[in-house]
């Protein structure tokens, strides 16, 4: 049976906490996901930018910036789409149908395009692999060792920006591989939906073509690009997650869990009961994540504000 996106779980879905455990969508604090908390400033946006149709300048400009911030080699193209799942979707159709690897646990789009296009997801005699690096929802981290000896290989660098240092960007030159990058999580705009495909030329020309004209949007040309630009604001950016990381794991352990890993936008804590800490913590309308193939994985995303923080702390069992 194939997937729906609906059947799949994943981390949101405040407006369903809600109905179940009551309150507002305004007075829910979402640690479900692995988005930023404290987004890039948005700043002016041009009345064009709404009003026309994408331009090819805004579209250089943006794919100029990312491939400067990425350090992509000067032997790989870039594309941009809106949103690394609308990329994601179309990795499949870069090989001929056969057998993938995708180690798990990890992120489930993945196996769910492959499934859709009728490949069999399996760990053996691949001719494709899918790493997510960092993995969500543990932190491992691939080695260039483990990303060899498939036809296609796919490196998911979704949540790589906070640690640019371990990436395989240098591999996106090499025939088969893709690397994909997502805008939304390190930059906390997941809503602008903007991700990236960084592969050989011919291999970007390709999924170029199957995602069509206008695959991003005005303001997020503008917005990803201005964003891409500002080396600062993301340098800054790394450091205050590194150490509000390091304060969630401390407050966690100091109520009994354990680390079991992440990165500095998400942690994943081994508890006694997954489903009732998170029980616990929605009855204070303050969502985290849970897994169906653990019963005591529990993840957590950053708090924002100070104010975030010590609710977290008055609501942790």
């Amino acid at each position: 049976m194939q997937d729906t996106h609906k059947s799949r779980d994943h981390g949101g879905g405040i407006d369903a906490a809600a109905a179940r455990y009551g309150g507002a969508r305004a007075d829910w604090l979402d640690l479900s996901t692995g988005i930023n908390p404290v987004p890039y400033p948005i700043g002016h946006i041009p009345e064009h930018a709404w009003t026309s149709l994408p331009d090819q300048a805004a579209l250089d400009r943006l794919l100029s910036a990312a491939r400067s911030f990425w350090d992509v080699p000067a032997g790989a193209g870039i594309i941009a789409a809106n949103g690394a799942s609308a990329l994601i979707a179309q990795m499949p159709r870069l090989a001929q149908r056969g057998r993938v690897s995708i180690p798990g646990p990890t992120y489930n789009e993945h196996a769910a395009a492959f499934r859709a296009a009728g490949w069999n997801v399996g760990d053996n005699d691949a001719n494709a692999r899918v790493a997510v690096h960092p993995n969500n929802p543990d932190g491992r981290l691939w080695t260039d060792a483990e990303l060899t000896g498939a036809d296609l290989t796919i490196i998911d660098e979704s949540f790589c920006d906070t640690c640019p240092e371990e990436s395989h960007i240098d591999r996106a030159t090499e025939p088969g591989v893709v690397v994909l990058k997502s805008f939304g999580k390190f930059w906390g705009l997941a809503g602008l939906r903007l991700g990236f495909a960084i592969a050989r030329p011919e291999t970007c020309a390709s999924l170029s073509e199957a995602l069509g004209p206008w695959s991003v949007s005005g303001p997020a040309l503008q917005i990803g690009a201005v964003a891409l630009e500002d080396r600062a604001w993301a340098e800054m950016t790394r450091v205050r997650l590194a150490r509000d990381a390091t304060r969630l794991d401390a407050m966690l352990e100091a109520k009994g869990a354990t680390l079991i890993g992440g990165t500095s936008l998400f942690r994943t804590y081994a508890v006694p009961d997954a489903a009732e800490w998170q029980d616990r913590l929605a009855q204070a309308q303050i969502w985290t994540r849970i897994f169906p193939y653990s019963g005591t994985w529990l993840r957590l995303g950053l708090p924002g504000g100070e104010d975030d923080w010590h609710r977290l702390w008055r609501a942790l069992p």
